[in-house]
């Protein structure tokens, strides 16, 4: 009988042998947790759509950190939820919004943790949409000059990085150039520059109170058939100053995160979205999934596309689990 020289299995045989020719592996340093910051003090109220994380007070998001810290997870991922929404967002970039209030507190109270802020205007408009509103239409250029100031405000109260959401053409240019002219030269940006008009956004949505008044979102986030596109935008992102590529959602669009990688190069970091999270939690829940087993494989699929982030509803759990 022929047997052929190389024998796969052969290396397969137990866990030792697995370990040392593990290709890839996931590691506390790729990992960033989500919160969701609110007025208030002593707020710990659960999100029905995503168990096991919260609405927070800054008091309450506090302990969060000083937890991940202690896990050595190195950054977090604010959201802010204001106490009052206007038509052109004002309490996003307000020295007292929530945000700036969280990022003040986090740097005075924990040390050594990456504070990455999230800059957009759906969670703080009465219209819900990512951008300036005229006439019934998401207007690109006027959107700029208020997501510079957004991310201008987020850097004086601390924040190490900022991370545009919105889509619009040209905000990492405009972000960039604000930061810069402002003496914060240092300051990262990692753009969210594949963000796709997705169904998996739905449990987000919820946790953070943005969902759109009128219309969809579908004329500035990109279309799901796309991949080509997305090298399209990533390309004008790093040409325009993106420190870091994001692509959103991940599981979806690991193909997607593939090319990205392999074509540029640079830090990508993957949004393992709150729809992902959510099918998890319910398929754990019943008994059809067994949760850390399908978490570790998940994102280590992840980041086998190409990911250097995991920006991840499971952060916590991950690093206990690792």
């Amino acid at each position: 009988m022929y047997f052929p020289k190389y024998r796969p299995r052969r290396l397969r045989q137990n866990e030792n042998f697995r370990r040392m020719i593990r290709e890839t592996k996931l590691s506390v340093d790729d990992l960033i947790m989500p919160y969701f910051v609110v007025h208030g003090k002593g707020i710990r109220q659960e999100i029905p759509s995503l168990p096991g994380n919260f609405r927070l007070s800054v008091d309450e998001l506090i302990k969060e950190v000083e937890e991940i810290q202690g896990l050595n997870i190195p950054a977090v991922l604010l959201f802010g939820i204001p106490a009052a929404k206007d038509e052109s967002g004002s309490c996003a970039y307000a020295e007292d919004g929530i945000i700036q209030q969280a990022t003040r507190a986090i740097k005075e109270k924990v040390k050594d943790i990456i504070i990455i802020t999230d800059v957009c205007l759906c969670e703080y408009t009465t219209h819900g949409h990512c951008g300036t509103v005229e006439s019934g239409r998401v207007v690109n250029d006027p959107t700029l000059e208020i997501l510079s100031k957004i991310a201008l405000s987020q850097v004086k109260a601390g924040s190490d990085m900022v991370a545009p959401s919105d889509m619009m053409d040209g905000r990492v240019r405009a972000i960039r150039q604000i930061l810069d002219e402002n003496g914060y030269g240092d300051i990262p940006i990692m753009s969210y520059a594949v963000k796709y008009a997705s169904a998996f956004y739905n449990p987000f949505r919820e946790a953070a109170d943005s969902a759109p008044a009128f219309g969809d979102r579908k004329s500035y986030q990109m279309d799901m058939a796309n991949a080509d596109e997305a090298l399209r935008e990533v390309k004008l992102d790093i040409e325009e100053g993106a420190d870091i590529i994001m692509v959103k959602p991940a599981l979806a669009y690991l193909d997607v995160l593939y090319r990205v990688k392999t074509q540029f190069g640079y830090p990508v970091a993957a949004y393992n979205v709150s729809g992902e999270f959510a099918m998890i939690k319910s398929a754990a829940s019943s008994g059809l999934l067994d949760e850390k087993k399908i978490v570790l494989e998940v994102l280590t699929s992840i980041k086998r596309a190409g990911a250097d982030m995991l920006i991840t509803y499971f952060a916590k759990d991950v690093a206990k689990w690792l």
